[in-house]
């Protein structure tokens, strides 16, 4: 079955592509969704006018972005946490929800889906965490983990 994408479908193609697909996968997800719609010039011109529309926001969001990209480029975080005996290994981690709590408390708003980290850091170092604000607007951001200071 032939129809027209509205909204971009991992494994399948971008808004406004028309793609071939089996009937069940068509019938039982795609169009309930809304995700497609079927091939006819009423549905095109209306796809047309939902792209323009699509491009224009995304514009803006790509212009936000990196708005807010060359603000964090200067941002360096840095976290203390325990470690096993005189190891370098952490008791616990830094996970994406402290790099984002971070953030947050420097004043810049991120959500933590937007923060690429494979797995938390679970050692002293430094490290590199990718925040990617738009899908063609990315910032690195460096993460200092430091051993916490014991009370005497």
């Amino acid at each position: 079955m032939r129809l027209i994408l509205r909204e971009e479908v991992e494994n399948l193609g971008k808004r406004g592509e028309i793609v071939n697909v089996a009937r069940g996968y068509a019938r039982n997800y795609l169009l309930p969704r809304r995700l497609a719609v079927e091939i006819t010039d009423e549905n095109l011109r209306l796809i047309e006018k939902e792209r323009k529309v699509y491009e224009t926001r995304l514009a803006k969001e790509r212009e936000d972005a990196e708005n807010l990209a060359s603000s964090l480029s200067g941002l360096k975080l840095s976290f203390r946490r325990k470690v096993h005996g005189e190891g370098q290994e952490l008791y616990g981690s830094v996970s994406v929800t402290d790099v984002a709590d971070a953030v947050a408390e420097k004043g810049f708003k991120i959500e933590k889906r937007k923060i690429q980290l494979d797995e938390p850091f679970k050692t002293l170092g430094e490290f590199s965490v990718v925040v990617r604000l738009h899908p063609q607007v990315e910032v690195s951001i460096p993460v200092i983990v430091e051993k916490e200071k014991e009370e005497e």
